[in-house]
């Protein structure tokens, strides 16, 4: 933007026309050198040409003039940098994918619309580094951490309920796989979503002992126990099945590292529950403006002198002009 440091100074520009005023009104019969008794003594051609010279050095004069008063207003270009910092938030979603997940309580099944949800989540965190990580009996990483979202997008699509040799939950074998892939991050904040629909019973490591040790590498956890209020659930080849969800250990894993519990007992719910996470877990931007001022008074100030110096360099010497 073009804007003037000092631009009272262009009111300046109004002695420009009173200047010429006043040289037409009060110098122009009084420029002559010597005194004669007829102007017929001088041919036309002798006229002209003193005309000329007197019009050239005037218009020296005026654009001179002009060019002070425009670098005395200051001219400048503004230019607006903004720099902008953002802390980014590592994220892993740990998702169960034990059979119970086949249950039709959330249709299709909780699987699918986990899901679908858990995309929602993903598309929603522009700039985070996010991760997946499912298990049932076992745990296995399907995404690891990453910003490209296409690729996580696709990974998410891919995942299937466990294999029956691989079935079961073991939820504090996910969150040590979990916290192994955090532990070394360097960002401000990072984040565990284990999202489970029953309750421990498989692995080496015991849930609690898993989140304390989450806690001590600065993780945090959101646990999301889902599934109805229902005793049972129907799956698909297998009937029914009791649910199970161990909500007293899902609390008390998100109280040791500062987390919080949600309970989702429809799609509705859960799609609720991810948008209060990602409320909770903000990206912080900070952004930083910063104006920059380009002075152009030199490219007024420095013609103005030439012009001045090359005015008086032309009355002397061309026009041979002698005081």
């Amino acid at each position: 933007m073009f804007t003037f440091g000092n631009p009272y100074y262009l009111l300046s520009l109004l002695i420009i026309p009173f200047i010429y005023y006043l040289q037409n009104k009060f110098t122009k019969n009084r420029e002559g050198t010597f005194l004669t008794s007829s102007i017929n003594l001088f041919s036309d051609k002798m006229k002209q040409r003193g005309l000329i010279r007197r019009n050239i050095l005037l218009v020296f004069q005026y654009i001179t003039i002009f060019l002070i008063i425009i670098a005395l207003s200051r001219p400048r270009i503004i230019d607006s940098l903004k720099e902008t910092n953002m802390d980014v938030i590592d994220i892993v979603l740990v998702i169960d994918i034990s059979s119970s997940m086949l249950a039709t309580d959330f249709p299709p099944n909780r699987l699918e619309a986990v899901k679908k949800t858990a995309k929602d989540f993903i598309k929603a965190r522009i700039s985070d580094r996010i991760g997946v990580l499912v298990f049932a009996g076992e745990s296995f990483i399907q995404c690891p951490l990453t910003i490209d979202k296409e690729v996580l997008l696709s990974l998410m699509e891919d995942i299937q309920v466990a294999e029956q040799s691989y079935d079961g939950t073991a939820i504090g074998m996910a969150i040590a796989n979990s916290t192994n892939r955090l532990r070394h991050s360097d960002a401000k904040s990072k984040v565990m979503i284990l999202l489970s629909d029953g309750s421990n019973n498989a692995g080496e490591l015991d849930p609690l002992t898993s989140a304390d040790l989450a806690a001590k590498f600065g993780i945090k956890i959101y646990t999301i126990g889902a599934g109805t209020n229902q005793d049972v659930s129907f799956i698909p080849g297998r009937g029914y099945i009791r649910n199970e969800i161990d909500e007293v250990t899902l609390r008390s894993i998100a109280k040791r590292t500062d987390g919080k519990y949600f309970r989702a007992t429809n799609v509705s719910g859960l799609e609720q529950v991810y948008n209060t996470i990602n409320d909770l877990e903000r990206t912080e931007i900070e952004v930083k403006e910063y104006t920059r001022y380009k002075e152009l008074f030199g490219w007024f100030l420095i013609p103005a002198m030439l012009l001045g110096l090359g005015g008086q360099t032309i009355d002397r010497i061309i026009f041979r002009r002698r005081l």
